[in-house]
């Protein structure tokens, strides 16, 4: 019987989850892994209740975010691959010295698609010594009306991920102020299911989360080019000169994890920034959501590197 994996959104942040997937990594554990998308990012948490979805990556905020919302949640993270955060600031012009405190007499739009990178952001502004609530934001388009909007004159600086960044920047059109994967560790994306399917399926759960480990060791050993060429059935429309881009950038942010634990700092600081930014009253504790005991049989086991 397959076990089936759910993403939650399309995204190239994600590249070490669809590299898995295009090498087979699963398949070298002996793992049939069924690959269903989420139908929106809201749901992929919550779709782990009716029976049909095993396992989700996705944020640790979505995890939180149910906790707060049903008291029989019981879902715990088990393998991290994106451990910082993947968003960007884009201005028209090159400020290579940006400071955050220059936001105050900017007009900036933030992402209105999931709410992370904003709660993310606002918590950065925070320790600034900003006031998040004071800025010229406009919070309620797209990334795509923002990349518009930005080349229009309407707002000085966006919040993107990539591969938006690299067109903008090879094009001209754009320049990186701020990236927030320099803040540190912030839990960005994870494995995670229901504590019952992690008990009851162990065995293939530390399947996933081996093939994780190593696709992660391969991920970092090859080029963004060839990386870039494993992924690039998942993005059929993004160039592969853009993709190799996006990729290297992502790659020199060091957004993706060595291995798949799931560290508290990285975790502490996401519950932080949801927490100030009033999305959760309170996020769910460490020890409550996150079990890190396959990725560290995973390490004790040093697996050989995946054969490719």
């Amino acid at each position: 019987m397959a076990i089936v994996l759910q993403e939650s959104l399309r995204g190239l942040f994600y590249a070490p989850f669809y590299a898995a997937l295009a090498l087979d990594a699963y398949g070298k554990e002996g793992l049939d892994v069924r690959f269903v998308s989420a139908p929106e990012p809201g749901r992929a948490a919550t779709n782990l209740w009716d029976g049909g979805i095993d396992v989700t990556w996705g944020g640790p905020m979505r995890v939180m975010q149910t906790y707060a919302q049903r008291a029989d949640c019981d879902i715990v993270c088990f393998a991290e691959v994106v451990t910082r955060d993947p968003f960007l600031l884009v201005g028209r012009e090159a400020r290579p010295a940006f400071r955050l405190s220059e936001l105050k007499a900017l007009r900036l739009a933030s992402v209105s698609e999931v709410p992370t990178p904003w709660m993310c952001l606002q918590q950065d502004l925070r320790d600034a010594g900003l006031d998040p609530t004071a800025l010229q934001r406009v919070a309620t388009n797209s990334m795509a009306e923002n990349v518009a909007a930005l080349a229009r004159g309407d707002v000085d600086v966006i919040q993107i991920f990539e591969p938006l960044v690299e067109s903008l920047v090879a094009s001209g059109g754009g320049h990186v102020w701020y990236a927030q994967a320099c803040r540190g560790p912030t839990s960005y994306t994870t494995l995670y299911a229901r504590r019952g399917t992690l008990e009851r399926q162990r065995d293939a759960c530390l399947k996933m989360t081996r093939a994780l480990h190593r696709t992660l060791g391969w991920v970092h050993d090859v080029t963004p080019e060839r990386l870039a060429d494993v992924v690039a059935p998942y993005f059929p429309d993004v160039s592969a000169r853009q993709l190799a881009g996006a990729l290297a950038r992502y790659k020199a942010l060091g957004i993706w994890g060595q291995d798949t634990v799931l560290p508290r700092s990285g975790y502490e600081r996401l519950r932080t920034s949801l927490e100030s930014g009033g999305f959760v009253a309170k996020g769910a504790d460490y020890a409550e959501a996150v079990d890190n005991s396959l990725a560290e049989q995973v390490i004790a086991e040093t697996p050989l590197p995946l054969e490719v």
